[in-house]
């Protein structure tokens, strides 16, 4: 198998899983989230907090509205065989449609024994420019 070939392999299976977890339902289920997580995983979240794995758990299960939001640009880079680093925006419009709110994301994910888990993810709100 090619690198090229390999490295589209991985962009689809990155890009699924990083949909599958913007999906409310999935979101809101613990245990099918924690099988993407690796255990050391950190989130540095566009409000500036900082997640831990058990900390993400607990806000992604008790998650009452949440609406999946559109992603752009999505990029993989495969950092060596076993490592990814995807790039993407989300947008996510108001419910009246009148604002937008847009979300520069990056995310590290490892493969290993059970297949691919996300070990960082950072969001950084996009402010409008002048």
């Amino acid at each position: 198998m090619s690198s090229e070939q390999s490295e589209e392999d991985a962009r689809e299976e990155l890009l699924r899983l990083e949909l599958q977890l913007m999906e409310p339902e999935f979101r809101r289920d613990r245990n099918r989230v924690a099988e993407l997580l690796a255990p050391d995983f950190v989130e540095f979240g566009s409000s500036g907090t900082i997640w831990s794995r058990d900390g993400i758990l607990s806000l992604l299960e008790m998650e009452v509205i949440y609406s999946r939001p559109d992603v752009r640009d999505f990029v993989c880079r495969m950092l060596c065989d076993s490592v990814a680093l995807v790039t993407y925006r989300t947008v996510h419009a108001s419910v009246d449609a009148r604002e937008t709110k847009e979300v520069v994301r990056s995310s590290i994910w490892r493969k290993d024994g059970a297949g691919w888990r996300i070990c960082f993810h950072q969001g950084t709100r996009m402010t409008a420019t002048p």
